[in-house]
């Protein structure tokens, strides 16, 4: 709802004995507000406890605020100011002291739970940076009387008050105050006051006003910290609803008027809240996206089908839920399922769609005790009686015939989201899913095509009814031009096989060269190809001097200073030495760590199932300094402090390094940009074996490819072309011909 339709007086007047009291104008206004700024002579916090009915309505729905206040409370801090306004070290620290202690003076004015309600919405608007308070005094000495405020709603309309009404308690609630109202949908006259007036306020709100010395709020802002607890926006709004619901006796007619508004504005907030509570919407305060909106339009022109071919970090979890919420707006009814490739995938899915206030919700898999419940939820909806719900499954426990045997029953009413659509392509998957009666589904991937699998591709493309360019697509081209993705430097590191693997490697490339066709550049197809490239590949992946790459990339980000938020990928398994002994290259890879950096504090996540959360909470926190993964955190998982990535697991997948990058570029307020440290393994640069060059020369075009896909959006794509100008030179590659091949 907007600011246009509240039904103001027709002279626009605001007063305590007219048609609308002030009580009743900042009641409605408030609640439908995105930003509000008050610039104030006398300001009481009790103001905003009496007006407890809106304002954890207004926190809830993002709004931001900003106090320019000029409170003294004594008159000697008026002679401090009019004898003594030049900068003596003593005249912030009274004047700051006075404003502290008119916060304290609240409990002659208040319950003991506005008080509380008070100081928690104002600690929500610290904790979450949208708040901005500014005590200030005037250079001349003068106290000032300003009595105005500026509300913006969501739709950019404004409301302009100027008037005699403080913003106190007594000047709320009490006779003998009023304002005159501009709107900025109003009267010429109304229109071009509010275009001054916003003027006056940028300058005074970016400090640059020279009418005012601008004092220092913190003192302040710790006395509302000691006084609150952090609570979420729901526990705002049930806190807020105890209050709107205290009635207190009315004795005089001031106090009848007063109680009328208040019924009539407590009425309001009930249906508010209810809907608040049990209506799913798009997570406030914000709005899907115009990408978001157009995703959801192309969904339903492919009769409601496709995929979306996003790139990771541009919201494809919002964007499929909103796909949900925009059915539910048609129907009043939802029921979705999820498909995940992880636990981690899973917990992160239930806390979007919370978010997005679908409540009902099953997990299946992860170890939760689902079938019960599922079972006679089955047997309700088969019987006519069919309640909202979102599962969330992995996809090894919708493939099961435990949860099958179920789901059949059901599934044809269901909308499908799989998650890392590519999955959908695997063996398993599609034995499940082959005769499903679904009709509605959306396959989410920031790639879809199954590298090495053209026929799991094509079931992908026949399933959803879809192929390239896809019902919608998000490059990641578009996602960094448009700030939904961080800037990233990319440095690849040659590292070169050791002499007993390039041994072993040209022994089992002698063997591959019985089934090398050099007319096709091909092997031929054969068991035996795979298992020697297998083995080969092996050999690339685990080499050891991956080890000293790593120690030198620490060394480096030692001397940079830089040595906090790092992602590393390993390689799995295990290095085994001549006398039979076997080492996790995961502990090799801890001990070069050490020694290099004796303080590095380092964890690792290579276990679904793990406690995921709190590794990355001690991650994004600073108290985990690198975090090794393996395969782990490949898909989805969120990482937006991970500010620097070593990548010494090499693979030649473009899903698996490209949903690493993703990792790595999301956007987090303290990073400028990110770096990539790439491992790019060779056999050796001065060995010479005319008989393998042709092998040798696609292994290391296969490895280029990889650096081409992260060199041709980096920043710093030059660098590459240099680290590799040596290993270009002995193949007769060239980088800037692969990248266009890509």
């Amino acid at each position: 709802m907007s600011l246009k339709k509240i039904e103001f007086p027709v002279t626009l007047k605001i007063s305590s004995s007219g048609d609308m009291i002030p009580l009743q104008f900042f009641g409605e206004v408030i609640p439908l507000s995105k930003r509000i700024q008050f610039k104030l002579g006398y300001f009481s916090s009790s103001s905003i406890s009496t007006l407890s009915y809106g304002f954890a309505q207004f926190i809830y729905n993002g709004g931001k605020i900003d106090f320019l206040i000029n409170h003294f409370v004594s008159e000697n801090d008026y002679k401090l100011i009019n004898n003594e306004f030049v900068l003596e070290p003593d005249f912030y620290n009274s004047i700051q002291q006075n404003i502290l202690n008119d916060i304290e003076r609240l409990n002659d004015v208040l319950t003991k739970k506005q008080i509380k309600h008070f100081y928690n919405c104002l600690r929500y608007l610290i904790d979450h940076d949208r708040i901005n308070i500014i005590p200030v005094t005037t250079k001349n000495g003068e106290i000032s009387h300003y009595k105005e405020a500026l509300f913006w709603d969501d739709e950019d309309n404004l409301i302009n008050i100027v008037g005699s009404c403080n913003f106190t308690y007594k000047g709320i609630v009490c006779n003998g105050e009023s304002f005159v109202i501009n709107r900025s949908w109003g009267e010429a006259s109304e229109r071009a006051n509010i275009k001054n007036e916003i003027k006056d306020y940028e300058k005074i709100f970016k400090k640059e006003s020279k009418d005012f010395i601008y004092l220092n709020p913190e003192n302040l802002i710790n006395v509302i910290k000691q006084k609150s607890i952090s609570l979420d926006e729901k526990q705002l709004l049930d806190e807020e609803l105890n209050l709107v619901e205290l009635n207190s006796e009315v004795h005089t007619e001031e106090e009848h008027k007063i109680k009328k508004v208040t019924d009539a504005l407590r009425e309001k907030f009930n249906k508010t809240v209810f809907k608040i509570v049990n209506e799913p919407r798009f997570p406030p305060p914000y709005k899907p996206r115009d990408y978001q909106m157009n995703a959801y339009n192309n969904w339903v022109d492919n009769h409601f089908t496709g995929v979306f071919g996003m790139a990771t970090g541009t919201g494809k979890t919002k964007t499929s839920l909103n796909c949900v919420l925009n059915e539910y707006k048609k129907t009043n009814t939802y029921f979705t399922i999820i498909l995940v490739p992880s636990i981690a995938l899973l917990n992160q899915w239930e806390e979007e769609v919370l978010s997005f206030n679908f409540l009902n919700i099953i997990k299946i898999g992860g170890g939760n005790n689902w079938e019960k419940e599922f079972s006679n939820y089955v047997s309700n909806f088969c019987g006519g009686i069919k309640k909202n719900l979102v599962i969330i499954s992995t996809y090894a426990s919708f493939t099961t015939s435990r949860f099958q045997k179920y789901f059949k029953k059901i599934e044809e009413e269901f909308l499908l989201i799989a998650d890392e659509a590519h999955n959908m392509g695997a063996n398993d998957i599609k034995k499940s899913i082959a005769s499903s009666k679904i009709k509605k589904k959306i396959g989410l991937s920031a790639t879809p095509k199954r590298v090495y699998d053209p026929e799991g591709t094509e079931f992908i493309d026949q399933f959803f009814n879809d192929k390239e360019p896809y019902t919608y697509s998000f490059s990641m081209r578009e996602a960094m031009s448009e700030g939904f993705l961080t800037d990233y430097k990319y440095y690849p590191m040659i590292v070169e096989l050791n002499e007993d693997e390039l041994e072993e490697y040209i022994e089992i490339s002698k063997k591959l060269l019985r089934y090398f066709d050099f007319e096709k550049g091909e092997f031929k197809k054969d068991p035996m190809v795979e298992r020697l490239l297998l083995k080969r590949k092996n050999i690339i992946h685990k080499a050891n001097n991956k080890i000293e790459s790593f120690k030198n990339i620490l060394l480096e980000l030692k001397h940079l200073n830089k040595v906090k938020y790092i992602f590393t990928y390993i390689p799995e398994g295990y290095i085994y030495e001549e006398d039979g002994t076997a080492e996790r290259m995961l502990d090799k890879f801890l001990i070069a760590g050490n020694e290099v950096i004796t303080t590095l504090k380092m964890n690792s996540y290579i276990a679904d199932g793990q406690n995921l959360n709190d590794i990355l909470k001690g991650f994004s926190e600073g108290r985990i300094d690198m975090l090794f993964a393996m395969k782990m955190l490949d898909e989805g998982v969120d990482v937006p402090r991970a500010e620097i990535g070593i990548f010494a697991s090499s693979t030649g997948n473009p899903r698996q390094f490209i949903q690493r990058r993703g990792r790595l570029l999301r956007t987090h307020k303290d990073k400028a940009y990110a770096t990539i440290f790439d491992m790019v393994v060779i056999p050796k640069l001065n060995d010479n074996n005319a008989e393998l060059y042709t092998m040798e020369r696609n292994l290391v075009k296969n490895e280029l490819r990889r650096v081409g896909y992260f060199a041709s959006l980096a920043m710093n794509f030059y660098d590459s072309k240099t680290a590799l100008e040596n290993v270009c030179f002995k193949y007769d590659l060239d980088l800037d011909t692969i990248i266009n091949e890509l």
